[in-house]
């Protein structure tokens, strides 16, 4: 009688008792099925957009290159749809909601909508800077360089934000800095097609172009961080603001620079399915890693630059041709990958007794 007793009593109990240990595993299954999720999408976004856009920079085909400026100007185009799509969706897929949305948030806040044409002027300048930078210097090089941007992201925070920086965060700012120098050390160029392909003037522009793309990176982004803490607006509506003052800025840079190209054989000339696999990722990358990015802690960031950085190596030197690895390079490569896990590191912090 007890133990037919207990097993009633466990089989009717066992739904409640049962219900929060499964709900638990059941979220914690989800939670690293995302985050695992997301590292892909982090490595596989970082990666191709790297490496398709320096291989459409250097494929040799007939008529003109496509242009840079034009690649920017699309990549704002897609992106202010993709973020109208997004805010129609929120609003459950209703017209009227969209209108009023921007409306109210954008056209009849002009002060505050004007705040965000600096950075997006800033962002301009930069995404037209990555094609000037994947043209002179191989995806290898420009991807372990370009980390330089977690130099220029904190100096920008402890100056603009007031945040402060761990011992940690200092040791691999450092190291950082110590890696991307044995990077971009000078080596021998020994190769006859090497010298013709990839000349000191070339390294050095695209070597400048990383850097003010690393420099107006922090800047933009810590300056885009501190208005959305003064405003309670929607990331996808920042991003249509971003998305329309950089379509301005986009088309000045056109026609001031680009014009009589433009002009003699228009704005879309070499256009191939892989220049416009190039502004799909280019438009689409940021809106990815912002929504991915809730789903990723820094450990998982770190992860995914690291394999990034990896990849772009073998493939840039067995796939591409135009990357031949020293010892000082992947000693490089190696100090700037642990900066970067070193960077994210958060320590547990020390209990104090007087607080307990």
């Amino acid at each position: 009688m007890v133990l037919t007793g207990t097993k009633q009593g466990h089989s009717a109990l066992s739904p409640v008792s049962e219900s929060p240990v499964m709900s638990s595993i059941a979220i914690l299954s989800t939670s690293l099925q995302l985050k695992y999720v997301s590292l892909g999408v982090l490595v596989l976004q970082t990666t191709s957009l790297v490496l398709t856009m320096r291989y459409s920079r250097t494929l040799q085909a007939e008529g003109p290159r496509y242009l840079a400026s034009s690649a920017v100007v699309c990549a704002e185009v897609l992106k202010i749809v993709a973020c109208m799509l997004l805010v129609f969706r929120d609003h459950s897929f209703s017209v009227r909601a969209l209108n009023r949305v921007l409306k109210e948030e954008i056209f009849n806040k002009p002060l505050l909508t004007l705040k965000l044409a600096i950075p997006s002027g800033i962002y301009t300048l930069q995404n037209n800077l990555l094609y000037v930078a994947l043209s002179n210097l191989d995806a290898a090089t420009y991807q372990v360089t370009y980390q330089l941007k977690i130099l220029t992201t904190a100096l920008f925070s402890v100056s603009m934000l007031g945040k402060s920086l761990t011992i940690y965060q200092w040791l691999s700012l450092v190291i950082l800095m110590t890696g991307i120098a044995l990077v971009q050390w000078p080596t021998e160029v020994t190769s006859i097609t090497k010298q013709e392909d990839l000349t000191a003037s070339s390294q050095l522009m695209g070597l400048l172009a990383v850097l003010v793309a690393c420099f107006s990176s922090g800047f933009a982004g810590v300056y885009f961080e501190k208005i959305l803490k003064e405003s309670k607006q929607s990331v996808w509506v920042r991003n249509i603001q971003l998305g329309l003052f950089g379509l301005i800025f986009g088309l000045g840079g056109v026609f001031v620079y680009d014009g009589e190209r433009v002009r003699e054989n228009g704005l879309f000339q070499g256009y191939n399915g892989l220049t416009c696999t190039v502004v799909a990722l280019q438009a689409l990358g940021g809106l990815v890693i912002a929504a991915v990015i809730t789903y990723a802690d820094n450990i998982l960031k770190g992860f995914a630059t690291s394999i990034s950085i990896i990849l772009s190596t073998f493939i840039s030197y067995f796939l591409l041709e135009d990357f031949d690895p020293t010892s000082v390079f992947f000693l490089g490569a190696m100090l700037v990958i642990a900066a970067t896990f070193l960077y994210g590191y958060e320590s547990t912090p020390a209990v104090n007794p007087a607080k307990v």
